[in-house]
């Protein structure tokens, strides 16, 4: 069976990076922006450093600012009938993975109204067109959700996170510049980066993962490992670095899936409105005890990716040890909680195993799992 990657158009990376979106606006022939941001960072002034580039050359724009972490499909509604109203012919998302998800989310209905309940966008979507065009610009260095194919929207209903797949959602162009992540407070900043490497190491060990991606995700561990804790107290070259990794990380596991790290994060999201970063940074170590014995020599080559002197030269078992030893030292370096206690209500984890191994993500794994298997892990955690 052929491999397939798929990447944005164009992406322009560094500092400085958000001047170009005025030259990109104007080369595709759009008229007016719909712009997706969520309301802290209008109110912290880092979306008008976009929308400012916007005013500055005479481009029009509609800004909406319905978006809370972990999105829900209200947001989403909401969000589609006011670009009906607006008279946009392009969206650009500027945030972390909410904004981003919501916007995705809005530019494949609006050009698939008959999955207008957002409900039927989960899974693998049979939508036929692409999604609006969209401009990315995260704000966060984690999430990749400029160059990926997902999208994660929150059923409230159900209390659960809908994890879609949709090659049309992809943006056209991103715009990742540092300088729009400086504003990041250090949680922040640690969380999303662990999210980060999560998606490099499921990706890199995921049931999917070919040459071309392991290059990406065995690259994005290591810029990852050594620009994080940098990142966290908001060094220039940390953000640049983070930037960059965080993206390369994306370009790989957006082609071939994840794992029950990410699986179990999301109803934790879902049921407790747990920051997705800091549920995957809790999580990813037990979970690469758990797989183990399914990554082949793969932990061999995350642990040297994360600086570790001498792999060539360790046993299978010293080696695994090393690379799980390493994200649980990186984890804590960057102020991560080691366990659940302070999110997780024990009397739920029935409920999160069934939605945990219900997840689009769990298929992945390189270790098939069961639904008590992943409720001792979380037990494990408590």
């Amino acid at each position: 069976m052929a491999n397939r990657i798929m990447l944005n158009e164009t992406s322009y990376h560094g500092s400085g990076a958000i001047q170009e979106i005025a030259a990109e606006a104007k080369a595709h022939g759009f008229k007016k922006a719909f712009v997706c941001s969520d309301p802290d960072l209008v109110k912290f002034n880092v979306t008008s450093k976009v929308t400012d580039i916007l005013t500055a050359n005479d481009l029009t724009f509609e800004l909406y600012t319905d978006i809370k972490a972990n999105p829900t499909i209200e947001n989403v509604q909401t969000g589609v009938e006011a670009f009906k109203k607006s008279g946009a012919d392009y969206i650009i998302a500027i945030g972390g993975g909410s904004s981003m998800d919501t916007a995705k989310a809005i530019g494949i209905i609006i050009n698939n109204p008959d999955f207008a309940d957002v409900v039927s966008l989960e899974g693998v979507a049979p939508t036929t067109k692409p999604a609006v065009p969209t401009f990315a610009v995260p704000t966060t260095a984690g999430t990749a959700a400029e160059v990926t194919i997902n999208y994660v929207i929150t059923d409230t209903e159900k209390n659960r996170k809908m994890v879609c797949v949709d090659p049309h959602d992809i943006p056209v162009v991103a715009f990742i510049d540092p300088d729009m992540m400086s504003s990041m407070p250090k949680g922040l900043t640690a969380a999303t980066g662990m999210d980060a490497l999560t998606h490099a190491i499921e990706g890199f060990t995921t049931k999917a993962a070919w040459e071309m991606t392991d290059m990406m995700h065995l690259k994005a561990i290591e810029i990852i490992s050594k620009s994080l804790r940098g990142a966290v107290e908001n060094t220039p070259e940390g953000r640049e670095g983070m930037a960059l990794g965080q993206y390369v990380a994306g370009m790989g596991f957006s082609n071939v899936g994840l794992g029950i790290v990410h699986s179990m994060a999301h109803p934790l999201g879902a049921v407790y409105d747990t920051p997705h970063g800091v549920a995957n940074a809790i999580i990813l170590p037990t979970v690469m005890e758990y797989n183990a014995e399914a990554t082949g020599d793969k932990y061999k080559y995350i642990a040297a990716a994360m600086g570790v002197e001498g792999t060539e030269k360790m046993s299978v078992e010293e080696y695994r040890k090393a690379a799980i030893d390493a994200v649980k030292q990186l984890s804590k370096d960057v102020g991560i909680p080691v366990d659940l206690k302070e999110i997780v209500d024990p009397k739920d984890l029935d409920f999160l195993a069934q939605s945990a191994y219900d997840d689009a993500c769990r298929p992945g794994n390189p270790r098939d799992t069961s639904v008590e298997e992943i409720k001792e892990l979380y037990k494990s955690l408590l």
